[in-house]
């Protein structure tokens, strides 16, 4: 597996799987299917609620620890933030019934931010968190806590998909140290993304599914991404992506689909960072 090397020397797989929207009840399966598929990389989050489902196919694999890379969130924490994020971070780790998280990311930019960035900063130092980043951070955000903390975002994890491509953000991140990683990179089929005729075109040339095509595309432009299947023949073939090329022509014909503009929702707009801001989880 091709690998990344984050700002603080900790090497991250390209690929992983991400279990959002998986169910705590069909979790287990999913994620020892994922494994047994060769994914490395686990990504996961205290606000999916199925931490512990992946913390028993961890535990259920036999894989060394130090083989895999796994990746929880910290929700949005009420004052005192640094301690309440530090609580969080025991809880996730609890679960997951691990020592150690090897990246720690902060799932949104709202809350107390520096509370919860200075908890996480004494996580990574004491080695329980081995990295530590953002997630849906706009550069505006990612730059003030970039240069008002002492230790930079390993990765921020943002919508990246063809039709939402970050390209000046990645630039940006780049600049700075900072690693991009894609969720939704499928966009989760919206916009026909499956079916859609010039990904089918390109494809084709390669004998490759449209999937196989965009998480090449993600992967030959640095991103790393963690593509969700609960099918283990869609795990196989997600996975099976390194040993074709697409062409420079392809990478620009691909970049032709971009809207520039979220198909989820907008972090800018006040109702949404109302009802993300007020969430809270159980327990």
């Amino acid at each position: 597996m091709q690998q990344v090397t984050l700002n603080n020397g900790v090497e991250m797989p390209i690929l992983g799987f991400g279990v959002y929207q998986i169910p705590p009840e069909q979790t287990e399966q999913t994620v020892s299917e994922a494994l047994a598929a060769g994914y490395r990389l686990l990504d996961t989050a205290a606000s999916y609620g199925n931490e512990e489902a992946v913390g028993r196919a961890i535990r259920n694999s036999g894989i060394p620890r130090g083989e895999l890379f796994v990746t929880t969130k910290l929700w949005v924490q009420d004052a005192p933030a640094e301690a309440n994020t530090k609580r969080a971070f025991e809880t996730s780790l609890a679960k997951l019934g691990l020592d150690y998280l090897d990246l720690y990311l902060m799932h949104q930019p709202y809350g107390d931010v520096y509370g919860q960035w200075r908890a996480m900063e004494d996580l990574n130092r004491e080695g329980r968190a081995k990295a530590i980043g953002v997630a849906n951070f706009y550069p505006d955000r990612l730059l003030d806590l970039t240069l008002n903390n002492d230790i930079t975002p390993a990765v921020n994890q943002i919508e990246t998909h063809p039709f939402f491509q970050r390209a000046a953000d990645q630039e940006l991140m780049r600049e700075h140290g900072v690693q991009i990683q894609s969720w939704g990179g499928f966009a989760e089929g919206k916009n026909d993304l499956f079916t859609q005729p010039l990904l089918s075109e390109i494809g084709a040339k390669h004998d490759k599914s449209v999937a196989q095509v965009v998480l090449r595309w993600l992967t030959q432009r640095g991103v790393v991404a963690i593509p969700k299947s609960v099918r283990a023949e869609r795990m196989a073939e997600n996975i099976d992506v390194f040993d074709f090329e697409l062409t420079n022509e392809q990478m620009a014909q691909i970049s032709t689909l971009d809207t520039g503009s979220s198909l989820f929702f907008d972090h800018h707009d006040p109702e949404m960072v109302t009802w993300l801001a007020k969430r809270r989880l159980d327990g």
